[in-house]
Parts: structure tokens; sequence; C-alpha cells
């Protein structure tokens, strides 16, 4: 039987935000049920509202999310109702061309529920990356819910679904830090410090965060910087340069994604050195570089998608590092709020006020 729940929904490009009754199915094959508990409210989620990413209204959003499992539908194994999960935008098909050649983190075919969640007349919903969890619940393919530890704070593991995933992956999974590294991250938001943090896991010994906000970069520090850099009054490349005798950082990530900032992580490599991108751009955004800059300065030039994750295998891991109290989770967490406070904390996370907000259901 179809559930009628609330959920936020983007009706059209620009408006404000509504908490509406929309109609989610019961799971069909290889789909799940989720009881949404918590999900964060990310960019991604504005940009839908904007019409930046597509104009398939009305939009139900949220899509960084963690719930319980209520039921599944037929061919679903390894979930049961009562199972904690995360919910990924990522959920490999296991048979494209990327998935058979053993990179299923670049899947040319994720997986998606089949069936629309819809207003009540019938009208269906465009889900946010796939997922639209701004609801009391939500309809997933099967692929898409990880399950995880019950011990795990809902509000706190839910950031694993995209924004944590992004920038730990972006340091560990793209740019393939270990120890002994050198890092910079530019971007001191929630990404960006996730960048931070899972370098300084992965071992690297200098971990350089670059933001023009002080209070960011304070808060940097807490998840693993160990030298901060304010680039509103100061030459980052420069003094990046000088943290690192001179020579500039193995890995560059830029969490911003600006021409500006892209140029800043690629003269702050070393020789040899990793620049990822993993801030999202402005589509008509362009970069001139000379090319025997390129050519001379050698190593690599990586865009990070979604962090490079395998959901099934990072999603563990960054929970167990979250329980034992290896990666901070919580200190993600600006404020939680409810449904019907979506559009202010928009205003807010426009604003730079938080790291995070995180509706909690």
């Amino acid at each position: 039987m179809p559930h009628e729940v609330r959920a936020v929904v983007a009706p059209k490009k620009g408006a404000p935000v509504e908490v509406q009754t929309i109609v989610v199915p019961d799971p069909g094959p290889g789909e799940v049920l989720v009881s949404v508990q918590a999900c964060g409210v990310c960019h991604t989620d504005l940009h839908y509202r904007e019409g930046a990413i597509n104009d398939d209204f009305p939009f139900l959003l949220g899509h960084e999310a963690a719930g319980t499992v209520e039921t599944v539908g037929a061919d679903v194994d390894g979930l049961a109702p009562g199972d904690c999960v995360v919910i990924a935008w990522r959920a490999p098909c296991g048979a494209c061309r990327s998935c058979l050649r053993g990179r299923p983190w670049y899947c040319f075919d994720s997986r998606n529920a089949a069936q629309p969640m819809t207003l009540p007349d019938g009208t269906p919903l465009s889900p946010a990356l796939g997922i639209g969890a701004f609801a009391e619940k939500t309809l997933v393919a099967a692929g898409q819910a990880v399950k995880v530890d019950p011990a795990a704070r809902p509000e706190a593991v839910a950031l694993i679904g995209c924004g944590v995933m992004a920038g730990y992956g972006a340091a560990v999974n793209t740019g393939g830090v270990g120890r002994g590294d050198t890092v910079a991250v530019i971007g001191c938001g929630g990404v960006g410090n996730a960048a931070v943090a899972g370098a300084a896991l992965a071992g690297a010994r200098r971990v350089i965060a670059v933001d023009i906000d002080d209070a960011k970069l304070d808060g940097a520090t807490r998840f693993g910087a160990t030298h901060t850099v304010n680039s509103r009054g100061t030459d980052p490349v420069a003094a990046v340069r000088e943290l690192t005798g001179g020579h500039g950082v193995d890995v560059a990530i830029d969490a911003v994604g600006t021409p500006s900032t892209c140029e800043q992580a690629f003269y702050m490599r070393d020789h040899a050195g990793v620049l990822v991108q993993v801030g999202v751009p402005d589509p008509e955004m362009s970069i001139d570089l000379p090319l025997i800059d390129l050519f001379s300065r050698g190593g690599a030039l990586k865009s990070s998608w979604y962090g490079d994750c395998l959901p099934t295998r990072d999603f563990p891991i960054l929970v167990d590092q979250y329980l034992t109290r290896r990666l901070d989770l919580g200190g993600f967490v600006s404020e939680t709020v409810t449904l019907d406070q979506v559009e202010e904390a928009f205003a807010r996370m426009q604003r730079g006020e938080v790291l995070r907000s995180v509706v909690v259901l």
C-alpha cells in the first residue's frame, strides 16, 4: 500500500521549498523503503532548487541521509527490515564497462529505484541524486542502502552519504595520500574539512588548510590540519611552499572549484605532485594554464567524483572510524533542524554560517 508522508519539495526554479504530502510506493523488485532518520542540507540540494542541475521540476530534495530499512522488495539480498543504512547516490550496476574493468566507482549505469515517488495528484517527483530524502520515507534501489553499525548516531553518519565521503575520498582514494605525505586543502567547508580529516587519518605528516575565513581555519585544525593559511591577504602558493621547504605539497586538493583556486592548487604542488579537483565548478568556468607548465611540472591532475568511493566498502570504514573516535563526524554537524526549517538552513549555508545543517526526523 502506498505511503503518504511529509517531504520537502522544490516546486519551480528559484522558488522557496515547500513541505508537502507526497506518495511513496511500496518497494518493487530490487528496491527498499527507508524510514529516514537524518538528512544533511547540502549545496547540491540548493543547486537543484535553483535549476542549476536540470529543469525536471518538481524536485524531491535531500540526498545525504541515514535511516532504517522499513520493507524490502523482491530479489533483495543482504538487507532486512530494521537494518540501519546510509544512502549512497552511487550504486554500481556490476555490468557496465567500468564495473567489468574493476572500476565500479566510475559506474556508468548506477542503480536507482524504478518506481517514481509522486505528489497526491500523481505528478512524478524528481528525487535529488536519485534519493529524495528530505522526507519521512524514501524509496531507493537496494544497492543504494548501505548497511552500517546501528551504534552510530544517524545525524552524524548521514553526512557520509555525500559531503564527508566526497572530501575524505578526494584525499584517500583519488589523491592516494599516504604516510609521510604533505597535503594542502583549499576551502575549509564540509568537503574540505573531510579532506583534511582523510589526509590526517592516512598519515600525512603535514596538512595545510587554506581559506579566507579564520573561523573556518580554526575548525580545520580540529579535523587534523597541522598548519593554516588565510589567503585573503596572503599569497597561498608562496605560503604553502614556505611551509614545505620551498618544494610544494605532494597532494593539493581544491575543495572550492573556481579557476583561481584550481590554479593555486596546480602551482602549490611539488614536482610530480597530484592536483585533486573536488569542488564543483560552475559550468561556464574555464582555466588557462601554460602548456609548458603542465608538461614540465609532471604529476597528475585528477577530478574526484564522490571521492571515487565504493559505498559498500568505504561507508562502513568511515563509520568504524567514527565509532572509535578517529573521525569526528559529529564535528561537522553545526545544527539540527526540522523539515519545515530547510529553507532557513539554505540561507545559513549560503552565508557560510554552518558546516552542515542536518534535518532530523
